[in-house]
This record gives C-alpha cells, structure tokens and sequence, in this order.
C-alpha cells in the first residue's frame, strides 16, 4: 500500500530532478481522466435518455414500453416528451428532480397502476414539432368495422373530421383545434380529469369570457382559485397518443384490415372477441385459450379448418401478440385501465365539457352540435362504392343550429307529435337502424351513447328554458309563458296568428329566412305600403331597408321594436313625425 502512494506522489508530484516528461506526466493523466469522465458522462446521459432505459431498466413500465413501441411517436425518445426539448442544464435538473422515480423503484414505493400526475406544458414538448399556428383541412377517416356474423361482415364509417386551427390574423381559429387558439381553462375533480364541473372560456378574437358550470354537479365556481385551474392543451384530448391500448373489438378490426388475420376465417371476428374478453387466471392458460382455437374450427368448420387451417394458425398468433400487448396483470394494466380523451366513444372525452349540461348564467350550453368537430358519419356496406358525404352544415332550419340541438331534437321528438315534427323533413321510419336515411344513421342513433345522458332533461323545468332558445319554438309542444313574452317571429305568427311553417317558407326544410315577398304579401301588400307603416317615424326604417336586408334580418327575434336598430348603428332613436299619417 505504501508503494502505491509513493508511486502515485511520484506521478503527480514528481522530485525537481526528474525527467521533463515526468514532469509533464500528471496534466497527461489528469487530461485522460477528464476526458474519460466527459465521454463516459456522455454515453450515460445517452443511455438515461433512450427509451431503453425508461422502458426495460426500470420493471415497472412494460405496459408503457409496448404500447410507446406501437405509436405514432415510437421514434421519439421518451425524455422529449417527460422532460423536454430544453437546454442541457434545464434537462439536467429536471433529470436530477425525476431521481425520486429511481428512489421509488428500489424501495418499491410505488403503487400499481403507474400514472403520470404531471406533464410538461404542450408547448415544451407538443409543439415543438407541431405548431398551433398551423391550419388543418378537414380530414376524411375511414374506419372498418367487421361484423360478428359468420362471414365478418364489413362496414364502413366515412368521418369527416373539422381539424381546423390557425389564427385569428389568418382568419381562421375554427375546427377541433379552435380550443389551442383561445385560453380555455376547467377545473378537474378527479386525477383522470373525466370530471370536468367547471369551464372558462376566453375568446380571444372578440375578447368575450364565458364561464360555464355543470348545473347537475352543485359545483361552486368561487370555491376554486384561479391557481387551481388548468388551460386546456393537446395533452388535455391526446392524453394517451404514445401508450394507447386499443379495445379488444378495435384491435381485431385493426388486424383483419391488414390481414393479419384472415377475414376468410368464417365468425373469427366474435371468436377472438370472445376469447380476448375472457378471464384468465395466467398467461400460459390465456395462451392455451388461443392455441385451442385450431380445436373448435376442426370441430366446428372441418372442411375450411381441412383446406385453410394456416390461416387459423395465424390468426392464433396474432391474438396472442394482441393479448400480451394488452394484458399486464402484476402492473394491473389492461386497455380499461387509463382512459383515453380522444374522441367520445369508449371514454367520457368530448362529452366531458360538450354534453349539454355545462351552462353559463344566460342559460346558454357548451356547444353540443357534432357538426363542430365532424360531418355527419356516413355508415356503408361492401355494396356501396360511392359516398356522399353532407359538408354544408349551414343548410339547416335555425333550430337545429341551437348549440344545445343534440339534446333538445330528442325531446322534440319524443312528445306527443314527434314523428310529424320531424317526418316533414326526415324519414323517421328506422330510426338507427339500417343507415339508409338521416335518422336511421346507426352511429349516431344506433350507437346507445352510456357516457352522455342526452335524455336528463326530459320533462324538466330547465328543458322548457332550453326550447325558449330555439329561434323557432318547436311546433308540436304547447309554448310556455316564457316564449310567449318574447316578441319574436314564432311568437306573432304562431301563437298569435295560427300559422305553420309551410304558410311563410315555400321549401322545406326551412334553412334560412323566408324571401320579403312573402313578408310583404300580408304586411302591406306592396313595398309602398311596407313604406307606409313606417312612415310616421322619423327615420322611416323601411325607407332605407326595405329590398336591402331581409326582413327577419330585423324583425326574426325583436319583432317589431327598436331594438334591432342598434346591431348595426349606434345612438338610434326613432321618434314618431305626426306631420306624416302611416298605417
């Protein structure tokens, strides 16, 4: 030991007689340790952030690592997205502060299953690559389902998806990615955030705020600081963009799209339903569950299994590789385990801030028109080759423009009269059904949504104020006292006068306002005697207005007061001119 530590004051002191390279010895040795140092530092800085490390060191997190191998983002590393694109040394104490997750590993202080609580804002990681700014087209998803019939019938739903965004300055900000444009913040009960009761809405074109609130949920907005709130980011719908594990009815439709598993295989899709639904008590039996499969189509399909029974081989396999991609009973992960925000088939997603019950103080909701986010989905079968796809979603009566429509056609629909209400307009005959008319569309109707209770309004006082909003009052339910206050259109010739749609709007459905001529006919007669009702105020506004805006422009919800002067002028007054006789 002492020999070693004269060798070492010798290398790195050496006496004034020794030699010049000697001398030079210790920069020498302290420069290859250095950089040493540096070289190792770096292949282990690599290595901790190559997902690699994050996935298979740490025994933790194999549902993650499989599903991250199966995503769109299976070439990003996972520290791009946890920890960010930043500069090193914010990397490095973001590293340093994520050192808990190791201590939790080797103490095994954790619980089952794994979570993130936390993120990084979207616009340190998502946008990075994908800007906001960017301007979406409508996109066209097409997504096949398989039937559970013995020859696995396909279908098709034909989705057009509004992406939108952009900005304001563009003339844009529209579309699903409306809600990255402007400031949205909610306020999550839960860590899931499946539990939204309260949401704030900034427009940052026109300035406007809007608060709304879950009017079933008690929830007290002035309980809530400002600082608990959270603005709403990509993450807040593409929570699970890189770890998504698909249902067990989607997977195999996925994996008969691209053959994986033959759809020649007669009833294979409720097959490996079946069998993937199944519980099992450990990987080996659920692995014998698919290789039985071969057994039940000797059994069951002798002569397919006699000519095909590779194909059966094959789609074992595959359900193998889907069960052991899904399944983690010791990290007690399974495709129910987190949920996913995207969309609002599965999980709550859309329909946790759009489902017709967040309100704000004027009564109005959250938006809940499908058409906002996607065009009607158009279902098809094999036999159809051409598809129409409706993207005018302006030709619409007035009604069904009401952000709170989805909810309140069922219970225009539903009361005494509800086939006539609708039938001048849509074939009523099957509903959600057979995909062949509006009504009968069975992804809407036929869809038997659990996650939105669109009927919880039905028969209640807030359903009455709901229908008060429509800018035509459902013909087929007795008017409330509310609506017969409000002088509009409906109002006067409805109730007061007795007419229906058909005596002011000659095409049906009525999408907009009826021509003046048809105004005109009962109200004066000519545009002269149009002028001459007015023509005891001064200004005369039919003078001016008559044959250049139409007259529900108006008239549609003020009847006949002043108040529509002030949408497009300012300090309007009208004031009677006794000099001139009018009618």
């Amino acid at each position: 030991m002492k020999r070693v530590l004269y060798w070492l004051r010798n290398l790195f002191f050496p006496p004034a007689d020794a030699s010049r390279w000697m001398k030079l010895m210790p920069i020498l040795v302290t420069a290859v340790i250095f950089l040493t140092l540096i070289v190792s530092g770096a292949y282990a800085w690599e290595y901790t952030n190559s997902p690699e490390f994050c996935g298979m060191a740490c025994h933790s997190m194999p549902p993650e690592y499989t599903a991250y191998q199966q995503s769109p983002h299976a070439q990003i590393k996972c520290v791009e997205c946890h920890i960010g694109r930043e500069f090193i040394g914010n990397q490095f104490t973001r590293k340093l502060g994520d050192a808990r997750h190791v201590i939790a590993t080797v103490t095994k202080n954790y619980e089952y299953p794994i979570t993130a609580h936390t993120m990084r804002p979207a616009e340190e990681i998502c946008e990075r690559c994908h800007s906001a700014d960017k301007f979406s087209d409508s996109t066209l998803k097409t997504i096949v389902h398989y039937g559970t019939d013995d020859a696995n019938t396909p279908t098709e739903t034909n989705l057009l998806l509004h992406t939108g965004g952009g900005t304001f300055d563009q003339g844009l900000g529209e579309g699903i990615h409306w809600h990255t444009q402007n400031p949205v913040f909610y306020y999550a009960t839960d860590d899931a955030e499946q539990v939204i009761p309260y949401v704030k809405a900034i427009n940052e074109n026109d300035g406007s705020i809007n608060e709304y609130i879950d009017i079933t949920s008690n929830f007290d907005p002035y309980s809530v600081a400002e600082s608990d709130l959270k603005q709403m980011d990509c993450i807040s719908c593409h929570n699970r963009i890189s770890h998504s594990i698909p249902k067990p009815e989607d997977a195999i439709d996925q994996a008969m799209f691209r053959q994986l598993i033959p759809t020649e295989i007669p009833e294979i899709r409720a097959k490996s339903i079946e069998l993937l639904r199944a519980s099992y008590d450990s990987n080996e039996q659920a692995m014998n569950a698919f290789s039985g499969l071969t057994g039940y189509y000797q059994e069951n399909y002798p002569d397919f299994y006699e000519e095909q029974a590779e194909m059966v081989f094959r789609a074992s396999d595959v359900l193998k590789n889907i069960y052991n991609q899904s399944i983690f009973p010791d990290q007690k992960v399974d495709w129910d385990t987190h949920s996913d925000n995207l969309g609002h088939q599965n999980d709550p997603g859309c329909f946790r801030c759009h489902d017709g019950k967040h309100m704000n103080l004027a009564g109005q909701p959250i938006r809940a028109q499908c058409s906002l986010c996607h065009a009607l989905p158009v279902i098809t079968g094999p036999e159809v080759s051409i598809v129409h796809i409706d993207i005018n979603n302006e030709v619409r009566p007035d009604t069904h423009k009401s952000p709170n429509w989805i909810v309140l056609h069922d219970i225009v629909y539903e009361d005494e009269g509800g086939d006539e209400a609708c039938n001048g307009c849509h074939d009523t005959s099957s509903i959600g059904n057979d995909n062949t008319t509006f009504c009968s569309n069975s992804a809407c109707h036929g869809s038997g949504y659990e996650i939105a209770d669109f009927e919880m309004f039905e028969g209640t006082s807030i359903a009455k104020s709901l229908l008060t909003q429509l800018p035509h009052f459902p013909s087929n339910i007795e008017p409330v006292a509310e609506w017969e206050e409000t002088p509009s259109l409906d109002t006067i010739h409805r109730i007061q006068e007795g007419l229906d749609c058909e005596d002011c709007h000659d095409v049906l459905p009525p999408a907009g306002p009826p021509n003046n001529q048809m105004c005109i006919n009962c109200h004066g007669e000519t545009p002269q005697g149009i002028f001459n009702m007015t023509a005891n105020y001064e200004p005369n506004p039919h003078d001016s207005h008559e044959g250049e805006v139409s007259c529900a422009f108006c008239h549609i919800n003020f009847g006949p007061e002043v108040e529509p002067c002030a949408l497009c002028h300012d300090n309007v007054e009208l004031t009677p001119n006794n000099d001139v006789s009018g009618n």
